[in-house]
């Protein structure tokens, strides 16, 4: 858990471990149930597990305690406990909720099958039980979530899914997919093995594009010549030029030296920057589409075969089933065909 302030006790006598906060204003929170004192040696605790599960889930102890049915105090000293047991901090304590550690990933990871295959054999026959419901975790790109997804699967509010949305880059959320964070990752590479299973989704086409005064300036351009763009300011979305590298590479089959004017790591923020005037750029045509339309940007090439990449949707192999990631699955599925 998050580091106590200056002036709280260091540790409870006999533990070692730093006191619980609350998410509120990191406070030491009075405890109702005493933790259980940790065994050496011994098998975890299945209900300490469980606890757990449902603060990693749920990023938050509040709202563990309200899907356990126990107090958010009791949901601490719990984590707290098997903190203990494992000799690892698993949360960090965030202005809103906290945040799983490394550590906590890879524990979720390991157990979140069998908890879930024991929750359903336990609960089987019982009446009257509605669990509460579990939001859909979906990570992919802020670009292509902002811009494809998030419109599509905009119905699935109305019909009660519950949607969690992670930004990253392709290789963090390929990892936290494989380690239970996510239920469906938007990706821009296709995973190796056979742990996690993908589907294309689309395919995005690259466009070099500036606004039309440096369009004007530029004059020109060949695809057997780059020359007209040789000291144009560039905008990249990493130092690497990792996109603009690719596309000269294609393209204009070179190798592209140079150092960019901007570096905006968010697509839009580069379309936005280009639009202004900041230089030129090569975007996914979904992306800005509406700006060459309107004549915003214009694309200073048209190559018989630009290049493409092409977006995966990925999951688990034998994740358990659950509706509303089904439903987000298949929505997302389904305008993809209009992609």
């Amino acid at each position: 858990m998050a580091h106590q302030k200056p002036d709280q006790k260091a540790t409870r006598p006999g533990t070692g471990h730093r006191p619980a906060v609350t998410e509120a204003d990191g406070r030491p929170e009075a405890e109702e149930v005493r933790p259980i004192a940790p065994t050496a040696g011994g098998p975890l605790d299945l209900g300490l597990l469980r606890t757990f599960l449902a603060v990693h889930r749920g990023r938050s102890l509040t709202t563990a305690a309200r899907m356990l049915g126990i107090s958010q105090p009791t949901v601490t000293a719990q984590v707290r406990t098997l903190e203990q047991q494992l000799g690892r901090q698993l949360f960090e304590r965030l202005p809103r909720g906290v945040a799983p550690t490394t550590v906590a990933d890879e524990l979720a990871g390991q157990i979140a099958g069998p908890l879930d295959a024991l929750a359903e054999v336990a609960d089987r026959g019982r009446t009257g039980l509605e669990a509460p419901p579990e939001p859909v975790h979906l990570g992919g790109p802020a670009e292509m979530v902002s811009a494809r997804a998030l419109p599509a699967l905009a119905p699935l509010a109305d019909r009660g899914v519950l949607l969690r949305v992670t930004h990253g880059l392709a290789e963090d959320l390929l990892d936290g997919l494989h380690n239970g964070r996510f239920d469906l990752v938007l990706s821009a590479v296709r995973p190796r093995g056979r742990s996690l299973v993908s589907v294309p989704l689309m395919d995005e086409e690259f466009v070099l594009v500036s606004s039309p005064v440096w369009a004007r300036r530029i004059g020109p351009v060949d695809c057997d010549d780059p020359g007209p763009l040789r000291g144009v300011p560039l905008v990249a979305y990493a130092e690497d030029l990792p996109i603009l590298r690719r596309y000269w590479r294609h393209v204009f089959r070179t190798r592209l030296a140079a150092r960019p004017a901007f570096v905006v790591p968010d697509l839009r923020g580069v379309l936005a920057a280009v639009t202004a005037g900041a230089g030129i750029t090569v975007l996914p045509r979904y992306l800005c589409e509406t700006e060459l339309a309107s004549g915003a940007l214009v694309p200073l090439l048209t190559p018989d075969d630009p290049p493409i990449n092409t977006g995966f949707l990925v999951e688990r192999a034998g994740a358990p089933s659950r509706a509303p990631v089904t439903a987000v699955r298949e929505q997302l599925l389904t305008a993809a065909r209009s992609w």
